[in-house]
């Protein structure tokens, strides 16, 4: 499946694929592909997506001709690649070829500054035409001591369910989830 999305089939090449598709590959051609989690790729399709990095061709599933490709590609990852490919998780190749330029954005448990400027920008992003939702000091303060396992991600889907939840526009402790509003002393 992984492999089809990618780079795309022809017609008839397994059950069900009753015309062509074309791939992500190929629909990004001039322009960039940014693959999330790259870690979590099947080891086989790995291979392939080196030699698209080593020669810019690839075949369609079921197709017998390569087809040739220009695409700038981004990686994103939550793994320690080094160490997956040392237990052979991770394609060794595929690792050292896209390794060109990392940029490591520290865990937003370790940026706990960044948290009211993500706060304010998912806001924005998900209070929709209606009249914008703000959230209360003691939801701040909440958000600040998390220690944010999710990520980014969490944060956004928890600003997601405050807006749901706010009372006239206002986030309050009662729209959060849980475990953000549990008390860190173990006698609570």
């Amino acid at each position: 499946l992984m492999r089809s999305e990618l780079f795309g089939y022809c017609k008839g090449a397994f059950t069900g694929a009753n015309e062509a598709h074309d791939g992500l590959i190929s629909l990004a051609h001039e322009g960039t592909l940014f693959l999330d989690e790259i870690g979590e790729l099947p080891i086989e399709v790995q291979a392939a997506l080196l030699r698209v990095l080593e020669t810019q061709t690839y075949r369609r599933v079921g197709d017998k001709y390569e087809r040739q490709v220009d695409v700038r590609f981004l990686f994103a990852t939550n793994r320690n690649l080094v160490e997956e490919a040392r237990v052979g998780n991770f394609h060794e190749a595929l690792y050292h070829r896209l390794n060109v330029f990392q940029i490591h954005i520290p865990a937003l448990r370790e940026r706990q500054e960044d948290i009211p400027l993500l706060v304010d920008y998912f806001l924005g992003l998900l209070g929709g035409s209606s009249s914008p939702c703000r959230v209360s000091k003691g939801v701040m303060q909440c958000l600040m001591k998390y220690s944010w396992p999710g990520n980014v991600r969490e944060l956004r889907n928890v600003i997601e369910r405050g807006i749901i939840l706010a009372e006239n526009g206002i986030i309050t402790e009662a729209a959060l989830p849980r475990e953000l509003t549990r008390r860190t002393d173990p006698q609570a």
